[in-house]
């Protein structure tokens, strides 16, 4: 599968994006951390500063027709 990390693009397998999605949701308090879509997957670091703002962001991407991976609900 594709990840974007920052910039860059890299190809794992679906075993390693999990474990950098472990990482990945450590890093991220309140908001959203990735965001996948069938064999892309591109990690965040959106904070938002209320519940209210984290689910129209998150609902943003999901109209996009992301899986949005999330802190803070």
């Amino acid at each position: 599968m594709k990840v974007k990390v920052a910039n860059r693009m890299y190809r794992m397998s679906r075993s390693e994006y999990q474990g950098l999605l472990k990482v990945a949701k450590e890093q991220v308090p309140k908001g959203i951390y990735a965001i996948e879509k069938s064999d892309y997957a591109e990690l965040r670091n959106d904070k938002c500063e209320s519940i209210t703002k984290l689910k129209a962001l998150a609902q943003s991407f999901k109209v996009q027709g992301f899986k949005v991976y999330m802190n803070g609900r």
